[in-house]
């Protein structure tokens, strides 16, 4: 698997830079990553299950957290932070960000949604936050 040397996170831009030891360079839009949070809260607990993400055009990334060598942890400006990027899913999120796009894009106009809508509040989802 590669591994990333380096990650830059550029709040101007909205996108975060990493570097593969393969030679392979991306840049990840936040938005991406945000909206394919591998996360419970995102992905759901079973196909069928995902929460479809709107809203996250101007979220930022305020941390970056690093979980052991295999994976970072970022805090969203919208306060997610329980998804783990391990450098597999981040190369994926890199190399495959076109079809994600198109597939988020699909998903959006399927449930009749704006990818600027807010999201809904939820009044004490069953899903909170593990610390």
């Amino acid at each position: 698997m590669p591994t990333p040397t380096e990650i830059t996170v550029h709040q101007q831009s909205r996108v975060l830079e990493i570097a593969f030891d393969d030679g392979a360079r991306f840049r990840i839009p936040f938005e991406l990553m945000r909206v394919y949070s591998p996360s419970a809260e995102v992905m759901g607990h079973g196909p069928g299950q995902e929460v479809l993400q709107t809203g996250k055009r101007e979220v930022q990334i305020d941390s970056l957290e690093p979980v052991g060598h295999y994976a970072v942890r970022p805090g969203f400006s919208d306060g997610h932070d329980s998804g783990l990027f391990t450098w597999d899913y981040l190369y994926r999120l890199g190399r495959d960000q076109d079809a994600l796009w198109a597939e988020y894009e699909a998903r959006l106009a399927e449930a009749g949604a704006d990818r600027d809508q807010p999201m809904p509040q939820k009044a004490g989802s069953a899903c909170g936050h593990h610390h």
